[in-house]
């Protein structure tokens, strides 16, 4: 879609709609450039960067237009501290999961966009363009999960030892696969019953994801119990718990015994 096109500053449609258009906007931008790229031979450091750049500068444009009063923190961008005492923020993470976009077949990546006010995300919605699915603030599809034996926690491929206590604590397993993104909405799309992140993460990894599954009725923190903070001058969270609320107490135990 033309950055140009689809209403301009007196657009009536509200924040989640917003959020939500322009990460499937950007989700099928992304599915064309890895298809165009791959079948032109690109290698995966150009596929990465082409993705990164043309899905930043579309949502960029599109915020522009839609909502040209906000301020705007991007991965992908310069960090203009004016946002710090903006009203609203948008929090853009173009392309979560890089490498795994890369990967011919591969699901494992994500689109990122929330608005900030007052330090959270009002209005948030993550796609995964090639699953072909949308998740927001508005209208999420929440899973309920399946008749399974043991409740799922999953977590980064490099990230085990606090997911295997979680899994420990609550008799479950553990899962690992790319993008920040990817496995929040596992949780909210019942695939999953926990995330762990436990390191720090910036906060485009973090804030659509939080939001939409918060807004989800899921239980969100920081891996150290804290309240997420977002539109910080060092855009950093302390990790990233998801968790379905009949487990939070035991997920939170663990990880701080």
């Amino acid at each position: 879609m033309d950055a140009a096109a689809g209403g301009g500053a007196d657009d009536h449609r509200d924040d989640h709609h917003v959020a939500g258009l322009l990460a499937q906007e950007a989700g099928d931008l992304l599915l064309a450039v890895r298809d165009d790229g791959m079948a032109a031979g690109w290698g995966q450091w150009r596929l990465q960067d082409e993705g990164d750049r043309r899905a930043h500068d579309h949502l960029v444009a599109r915020l522009a237009r839609l909502r040209p009063d906000d301020t705007v923190l991007s991965e992908e961008g310069h960090d203009d501290s004016s946002r710090l005492d903006a009203e609203r923020t948008w929090i853009l993470d173009p392309l979560d999961g890089t490498r795994d976009y890369c990967r011919p077949g591969s699901v494992e990546w994500a689109v990122h966009v929330a608005l900030v006010v007052d330090g959270w995300p009002v209005a948030a919605a993550v796609a995964l363009p090639a699953s072909g699915a949308l998740f927001g603030t508005g209208t999420s599809p929440v899973g309920r999960p399946p008749e399974r034996d043991r409740p799922v926690v999953v977590t980064s491929r490099s990230q085990w030892g606090e997911a295997e206590q979680v899994a420990s604590a609550i008799g479950g397993v553990v899962r690992s696969f790319g993008s920040a993104g990817v496995k929040a909405m596992a949780v909210v799309s019942g695939r999953a019953d926990v995330y762990v992140h436990p390191s720090g993460l910036y906060e485009w990894d973090a804030c659509a994801p939080a939001g939409v599954a918060a807004a989800a009725g899921f239980d969100v923190a920081g891996v150290d119990g804290s309240r997420l903070e977002f539109n910080k001058p060092r855009p950093v969270v302390p990790g990233l718990v998801v968790s379905r609320p009949e487990y939070t107490e035991r997920v939170f135990g663990a990880l701080h015994w």
